[in-house]
């Protein structure tokens, strides 16, 4: 028989940017992990420090697709999260975020096991009011440009929760703001690793509509530790949680602070607003310091600097494998 404390646990997207360092923390934890990744926006470089280790197993599923394995614990990270990957192929993230929540699901009704999934913050859409807590249902273009993931996401809470009621599958669902660090791909799209790298090639930093929407940013590893006391709170604490940083900053600020600490000679340009894209930012995380006793504690400068110095070294690796092939 298993030992409890020693765990056997599935990680969905285990090769993506937050699932990667997920499942770095619940090895260091001391457990099993068996991430699976269809390598749609995940990479194998992101895990490529934990494929020969005794404790991590890699498995390329595509989650739309039943899965038969024996786990003690599941988290749901499985879907494309930038605009960019996710509106290139919107029925398929549509159907990971739907179709893939009900295998998940199913596979822990089987095993009677818990499960977490990664919502977003897209499930509030533009919202009205601000900041956004629990709650708030949200104000969603059903049938916008980001409809797949939002309305996807809002489909899988809808699941997990039905599955909760009908079926009594303990779940911890976690609503997740905008996060950041190294292992984001550096061209995912999004406002920080798009800025980062922009400046670090001394290219113009592109900035949607005059930059007054407000983001906040929560770096990853403080993100991992909430998502992880999150899973080990009773049954009754189920979520939908909110988890993020509160602090709130302009979009033309944070620019701002991306060219100062990497010293680039980037100039600033202005793009049109994309459609449905949010105003204002911020979590209500009052749920999180009640219940866990958590708040973040790794400053945006602090985080920034950590996650500079990861693309640094990816774009020079980059450039000496152009040199190399030149050679």
């Amino acid at each position: 028989m298993r030992d409890v404390k020693h765990k056997r646990i599935l990680v969905a997207g285990g090769a993506g940017f937050l699932g990667s360092h997920l499942c770095d923390r619940l090895i260091s934890d001391g457990h099993d992990v068996l991430c699976i990744d269809n390598f749609y926006t995940g990479s194998r470089e992101n895990i490529a420090h934990l494929l020969n280790h005794p404790q991590f197993e890699m498995l390329r599923h595509d989650i739309c697709l039943p899965l038969h394995v024996e786990v003690d614990e599941i988290y749901n990270f499985a879907c494309p999260a930038s605009p960019l990957y996710y509106q290139a192929d919107p029925i398929q993230t549509i159907k990971t975020s739907v179709q893939g929540a009900m295998h998940l699901l199913g596979l822990a009704k089987r095993l009677k096991i818990k499960i977490f999934q990664a919502s977003t913050s897209e499930v509030y859409g533009d919202p009205h009011i601000h900041p956004q807590h629990e709650s708030y249902w949200g104000n969603v273009n059903p049938i916008g440009l980001r409809s797949c993931y939002d309305e996807g996401k809002r489909c899988a809470e809808t699941l997990f929760f039905d599955y909760h009621r009908q079926h009594q599958i303990p779940i911890k669902v976690g609503r997740i703001f905008n996060t950041y660090g190294p292992r984001m791909h550096p061209n995912d799209g999004r406002v920080v690793s798009n800025f980062i790298v922009q400046a670090l090639k001394n290219e113009p930093i592109t900035i949607y509509g005059h930059g007054e929407q407000t983001r906040s940013f929560c770096y990853v590893d403080d993100l991992i530790e909430v998502i992880c006391l999150l899973m080990e709170t009773p049954s009754n604490i189920t979520g939908p949680m909110n988890i993020g940083n509160p602090e709130e900053f302009k979009v033309i600020d944070l620019a701002r602070q991306v060219l100062e600490l990497t010293g680039s000679t980037s100039s600033l340009r202005f793009l049109p607003l994309p459609s449905d894209d949010p105003k204002q930012r911020r979590p209500n995380i009052d749920q999180a310091k009640q219940l866990l006793n958590w708040q973040p504690s790794i400053l945006l400068k602090q985080g920034l600097l950590a996650t500079i110095a990861y693309f640094e070294k990816i774009i020079q690796q980059s450039a000496q494998q152009v040199y190399n092939v030149r050679d």
